[in-house]
């Protein structure tokens, strides 16, 4: 029997999962932005994923357990998709990975407070974020924080700074 695996090595496994851009993309859309159809996954994305590409990487995530896939109580030909435990104890990857993008990459304000708030909170706040996860997609109890409301609060208060702060006037040209 061939091992259908290159080797077991655990970054080599975890990448063999995750390691294509649109898997984590998805899982983050989930994860922080609490997307659970398909339709908005499709179109409440910044990146623009294609809807046969989005199709493949929620059958994958499903396949390797990452996700799960129930139809929506609230309408019949909708589908919920939830995390898993696998995908939730994945949230300190994305605060590190979010962590090394601010520190190395031209990112937005806008976009990369979450990052900030997850990167300074450190493992305390990744633990009551993944408690929350639980309580969404697992059904587990309601934790006392709300660590996806604080990252949501900080990003509005950030659109609305950003918004409000007086545009750079064009410069006018030269008679």
């Amino acid at each position: 029997m061939k091992d259908e695996h290159r080797s077991g090595c655990p970054i080599n496994l975890t990448l063999e999962i995750l390691g294509d851009r649109w898997s984590l993309i998805v899982i983050r859309d989930m994860m922080f932005g609490n997307r659970r159809h398909f339709r908005e996954l499709l179109t409440r994305s910044e990146e623009g994923i294609a809807s046969n590409i989005l199709s493949d990487r929620l059958k994958r995530l499903t396949e390797k357990g990452l996700i799960t896939r129930a139809d929506d109580p609230s309408h019949k030909q909708k589908a919920l998709y939830s995390l898993t435990e696998m995908a939730i104890c994945l949230v300190p990857l994305f605060a590190q990975m979010g962590a090394w993008g601010r520190r190395h990459l031209p990112v937005s304000e806008e976009l990369s407070i979450r990052a900030e708030l997850l990167e300074n909170g450190g493992p305390a706040m990744w633990e009551a974020m993944m408690a929350e996860l639980r309580f969404i997609h697992l059904g587990m109890e309601r934790p006392a924080r709300s660590v996806l409301a604080e990252l949501q609060r900080a990003y509005e208060q950030v659109v609305a700074r950003t918004a409000a702060a007086p545009q750079p006037e064009a410069a006018s040209p030269q008679a």
